[in-house]
This record gives structure tokens, C-alpha cells and sequence, in this order.
């Protein structure tokens, strides 16, 4: 596939207990199933060439034998293709049965992995049949070929970059210390677990969370394929719980109790991105013995069937839980500034747009928390001649419900005034004109924080400061900004969580503004309309937002930035005005972070801050070359 990305899928056959040549049967027909959705590497559960429940029987040489003369038939069905299959397998070697994962690609038995850890308790009594990896490779003997027999092999594709395998058996994830961990530490960056997991009573759920913290934990995308219909149900009973995990987090996952494929993609560049950047990840060093396996893998593009959210910043579930969490962190931080400076008051610019709404929000529940007079907070709105009747009355509205001292101080008289000191013509609107009215009211905000022994919160959010969308020593600057780590997208999620909590006139007043046009008015307005549109200067906010977290989070190049943006809007953008603004987010951030190097202190509530302090140290003087030649070499 294309940008790092590896279709993966997990297939749970049906079975016939002991019935090796009809499992050998239903084995192809998936791995056909799966090469004609273009699948690079496919997993099966474990021992499913035999079933897993076979008990006594695998001491039978007539089971054995036919799991292998059944092995090499799926050997032999994979001539000719490019997909990396992983089937369960008893296989004797070196005088004693192995329950083996059978790595196959190209008609070519690549490798056999035995499991680690045979389970002996409950249910499970592996060891009566089984001899587990004792830790020493060896080889075996296949069909005149010498191939590797061991737990430690990473499988490289030969023709992808980062698209590295390694494998462990079902018991082998629940064990303390797992193969799975020095897998990658060897440089796995996909983890595969053929597993036989019985079903019981909530069982699945404390699988899922095993699965998705071990991949969390050794950041790799993760595999799993579980056995299912067909296994005996003497004493058991195994639902098929397949499911594909990219660093913690479920891509796909199989219904219980169904047959077939769970198909999805793994970002392995990623997946290498991440271990680069979380430094401590190389701290640990994997056993010097790992035997490396080249194949051959697909590599003509693919439609992704992945979810790519068109709003990465918000969270897809429990998300009255995850606003109630972010507006107590920037409370708490906020708090903790107010205690310490030792402030009798807060000092906020109230615009009647979101910004400052949420801030205002912020404060309130800061001095809530500090068990304080919400009159104590200082709220100023600040008309100029961009300002509107209808954001006036909302921030006027929107101060008397929540109870905060509201004072209205003009300062169009004091621009005018600042105009005439400089010479400058006030019917040229350019930049001086725009951002003489942003200073101003900057300049009046500090003045009243240290007339009232306060300290000015300041209102940027992280979408604005990554395009640089504020006036340098204006409302760039604030003695604690509580949106700093907040992007637009999500300053709108808050908002519109904390006005259905509030309700009554707040809420009222907080659904107006959600419907407001987003703007910094400091242009006249049109017939009493607010005139400069924001996302009409700069882009779409849900854009920027999008790419902010793709190209600083993960650190994707443009081409990779702009393909997913395609798959997330793709019924919302045009190509080409996908590309555009993607241009624009460059330039901008680029050419702005001469704002962020000297940003105000504000808390850090995501996974993305531009604090100069903390997660971004970049050169104010930069070059955007590179990265804007990339959106130049259309495909």
C-alpha cells in the first residue's frame, strides 16, 4: 500500500476437530478471500490446521502427519503470491512436538515459530503434548530447504519500508513478560498472536484491554487471531475474537461467534515515527540472537477501509467525560497561577465569539474551585470599530449569566487618538489599522489587572497560534493562557458540552455564539455584519486543525498529510482545496513561529502543545521549501 500503510487481516476458519485436510481446505479459501482485497499479511489462530481441542490425539503420528502433508498444501497455494500468512501448526521437530506458528509467503515455508509459554492451569494442560521454545534457535528441514525454528525472527518486507512482523502464540501475551516485548525491541513493528482463547463469562473485554495495552506498550500494531467455530465444545467453547490494535488504540474487531475476515490497515511508518520520538523506547536492548526473514510483499495501492476522522482532536466516545476532564485541567492550571501570584482578580477580554467564551468558562470554574466571588472576576468587553451589536450583546449577556463583574470600556476614541500620535491615515485599513485595535485592548486589559491587583487570562487557542492568527504583543500576549493547547475544533466541543451543562441564559447565550461567524472584527463591519471572516482568510479551521495534528503530532510528510485529508473529506473538499489551504497551513506555520517562541505559560491538555517550553522548539527562522515542494509533485 501507499504512505506506510500494511493491510492486515485476521481470519478465524471453520473447523473440523482433528479433520486436517478440510482445515487445509477452508485455510486456502480464506487466504484467497484475502488476496482479493489485496491483504499483506494474514493471520490465523493457533493450531487451526488440527484444532486446538484435539487433546490425546496429538500424540497420534497420524494427526501429525497430516498437519504437515496439510502445510504444505497451504504452502504450495501461496505460489505466486505477496501476502505473508501465519497459520497454527503442530509440527515435530528435533524429537518433540511444537504448537508453531507457520510463517509462508510465495510458496515458501519462511520460517517456524514455536510458542514460549504452554499454559498448564484451568482449562489448559498444553504441556502434556507440547514442548515450549526453550530459547535456543535452531532449524529444520522443509522440502530440501533449511529454514529458521525459533521464536526470535523479525520477517522484513523486502519491498516496503517498516513493514516488519514477528510472532507469539496466545498464551505467550498473557504471561508477565511476553515475546512480544523483545520482538520489538528487535525491530517488529507488527506483532502477530495466533491464539485459542476460550470464551467465558466477561472474558473479552479483559482480552481486548491485554491487546490493546501490549500494543500500546510496545508501540506496534498488533494481530490478533483467535480459534472459533468448530473447535470442540466438549468443555469449551471459543467465540473467534479477532481484533487488529495500532498503538492502543482498536482499528477493527471481529463479532464474537462469527467466521471470516477482520480487515483493516497499519500505519507501520507511524508506528516508527512514534518509537523515534519516545526516546526511551531504544533505553532496552533484544536478545543479539534475532534471525531476519525477507519477503516479498504487495505493493500496488489500495483503498483504505480504516476510519480517518475528519476531527482528530475530538473524542469519538464518552465525550461529555473527556470535556468534563479537559475544562477541570484548564481550571486546575489556571488555579494554581491564581493562587500563587496571589491575584484578587482575573482580567478577561470578553469578544462574543469562542475564544474568550471559553476562557470566561475556564475562569469561572477556577474561582469556583478556589472557593471565590465570581464578581471578583473582571470581564471587558472592548467595542471598537469592527464590533458588531450582536457579539457586543452576547458578551455582555454572557457576563450578567454568569455572574462576573462586567465593565465596557470603547477604544475607538483611544485608536483614533494613537492614529493621529503616528500619523497614520485611519481611512488606510491595512495591518496598523487592524492591529492598533488589538494592542489597545491589550494595553487596557493590563492596565485593569494592575489597577485591580489581577492577572490577564489570555483566550488564543492552539489553532490560532500554530497560523499565527494573532497580533504580536496584542492578543498574543496574556499572563496565563488557558486556551494554549486548545484547538477550534475542540474549543467548540467545550462549549457547547459546558452550555448544555450550565442551560438557562448561559446556555442560551453559548448556543448563539457556536452560531456566530468566527472573526478577530477589526474591520468595519457590512450593513451591522461582521465583515472579515476568518476562515475565509486563512482556511477552514476543521482543515488546519486536521493537518496540525497529522504533521506535528505524527510527523507525516505533506503528500501523506494531504492523502488522508482526502479520505476524511473526501465529500466535504475538492482536491485541490484540500491542497491549497494544506500550502497555506505550511506557509503560515513556518513563517509564524517567531509568535510561539515567546508564548504566555498555559497548560498542555492534549497531545499536541506548541508551548516554546515543552513539546515544540523550532527556529523562528525556518525554511518552508520542503515541505511546500512536496504539495507541488502531483501524483
Amino acid at each position: 500500500m501507499e504512505y506506510g500503510f500494511v493491510k492486515v487481516a485476521a481470519a478465524t476458519p471453520e473447523i473440523r476437530v482433528a479433520d486436517a485436510k478440510y482445515n487445509a481446505e477452508q485455510i486456502i479459501r480464506l487466504i484467497r478471500a484475502a488476496e482479493s482485497e489485496n491483504v499483506q499479511l494474514l493471520v490465523f489462530p493457533e493450531l487451526c490446521v488440527t484444532g486446538y481441542t484435539c487433546g490425546e490425539l496429538f500424540s497420534q503420528s497420524v494427526l501429525v502427519e497430516g498437519a504437515k502433508d496439510a502445510l504444505k498444501k497451504i504452502v504450495d497455494a501461496t505460489a505466486g503470491t505477496k501476502t505473508l500468512v501465519f497459520v497454527g501448526v503442530p509440527y515435530l521437530a528435533h524429537g518433540a512436538l511444537y504448537n508453531c506458528a507457520a510463517a509462508i509467503s510465495g510458496g515458501r515455508l519462511l520460517a517456524l515459530v514455536p510458542k514460549t509459554y504452554l499454559p498448564n492451569y484451568a482449562e489448559f494442560y498444553e504441556r502434556r503434548n507440547f514442548v515450549s521454545f526453550d530459547g535456543a534457535m535452531r532449524t529444520v528441514e522443509w522440502e530440501g530447504q533449511t529454514v529458521p525454528f525459533g521464536a526470535r525472527v523479525v520477517f522484513r518486507a523486502a519491498n516496503q519500508k517498516n513493514f516488519t512482523v514477528s510472532a507469539e502464540i496466545c498464551e505467550d501475551l498473557w504471561v508477565p513478560a511476553p515475546p512480544s516485548v523483545s520482538h520489538a525491541l528487535a525491530g517488529a513493528h507488527i506483532i502477530v498472536n495466533l491464539s485459542a482463547s476460550s470464551e467465558t463469562a466477561g472474558k473479552a473485554d479483559y482480552r481486548r484491554l491485554l491487546v490493546k495495552a501490549q500494543s500500546a506498550k510496545t508501540v506496534c500494531g498488533y494481530v490478533y487471531a483467535d480459534a472459533g467455530e468448530g473447535e470442540s465444545t466438549t468443555d469449551l467453547v471459543f467465540s473467534g475474537h479477532d481484533l487488529i490494535v495500532e498503538d492502543g488504540e482498536i482499528l477493527a474487531e471481529s463479532a464474537l461467534f462469527q467466521s471470516g475476515l477482520t480487515v483493516s490497515e497499519i500505519d507501520v511508518d507511524k508506528i516508527c515515527f512514534e518509537r523515534r520520538r519516545v526516546n526511551t523506547f531504544s533505553d532496552s536492548r533484544a536478545p543479539s540472537d534475532y534471525v531476519e526473514v525477507s519477503f516479498e510483499t504487495l505493493t500496488a495501492p489500495a483503498p483504505l477501509t480504516r476510519n480517518i476522522s475528519a476531527h482528530p482532536f475530538l473524542p469519538e466516545k464518552n465525550a461529555d467525560e473527556r470535556a468534563e476532564l479537559i475544562l477541570s485541567m484548564q481550571a486546575a492550571g489556571l488555579k494554581k497561577r491564581l493562587k500563587h501570584t496571589n491575584s484578587a482578580t482575573a482580567v478577561i477580554g470578553i469578544s462574543g465569539g469562542l475564544d474568550s467564551s471559553l476562557a470566561l468558562l475556564v475562569t469561572v470554574r477556577a474561582f469556583q474551585a478556589l472557593g471565590k466571588d465570581p464578581k471578583d472576576i473582571v470581564a471587558v468587553t472592548m467595542p471598537c470599530f469592527g464590533t458588531t451589536d450582536k457579539t457586543l450583546q452576547n458578551s455582555l449577556k454572557l457576563m450578567e449569566a454568569l455572574g462576573v463583574t462586567s465593565r465596557t470600556v470603547p477604544v475607538k476614541d483611544a485608536v483614533l487618538q494613537h492614529f493621529k500620535d503616528i500619523s497614520h491615515d485611519e481611512n488606510n485599513k491595512n495591518t496598523a489599522y487592524e492591529n492598533a485595535q488589538a494592542r489597545m485592548r491589550t494595553l487596557v486589559l493590563m492596565d485593569i489587572a494592575n489597577d485591580a491587583n489581577g492577572i490577564v487570562i489570555g483566550t488564543g487557542d492552539l489553532s490560532e497560534l500554530a497560523l499565527g492568527w494573532a497580533t504580536y504583543n496584542g492578543d498574543h500576549m496574556s499572563m496565563y493562557g488557558v486556551n494554549a493547547s486548545v484547538p477550534k475544533t475542540l474549543v467548540r466541543h467545550l462549549i457547547a458540552y459546558e452550555g448544555k451543562r450550565l442551560g438557562g441564559a448561559a446556555g442560551a447565550v453559548l448556543e448563539d455564539i457556536l452560531h456566530t461567524e468566527i472573526s478577530p472584527e477589526l474591520l468595519p463591519p457590512e450593513d451591522g455584519k461582521i465583515a472579515q471572516k476568518t476562515e475565509e482568510l486563512v482556511g477552514p479551521y476543521e482543515l488546519h486543525d486536521f493537518y496540525l495534528y497529522h504533521a506535528v503530532r505524527w510527523g507525516f510528510p505533506p503528500e501523506k498529510v494531504l492523502y488522508l485529508a482526502k479520505a476524511a473529506f473526501k465529500e466535504k473538499y475538492s482536491d485541490d482545496t484540500l491542497r491549497k489551504w494544506l500550502k497555506n497551513f505550511y506557509r503560515r506555520f513556518f513563517s509564524q513561529q517567531f509568535k510561539r517562541s515567546c508564548l504566555p505559560d498555559g497548560v498542555k491538555i492534549g497531545s499536541v502543545s506548541l508551548s516554546p517550553r515543552g513539546d515544540w522548539r523550532m527556529p523562528s527562522d525556518a525554511e518552508s521549501r520542503l515541505w511546500l515542494e512536496k504539495l507541488e509533485e502531483k501524483p
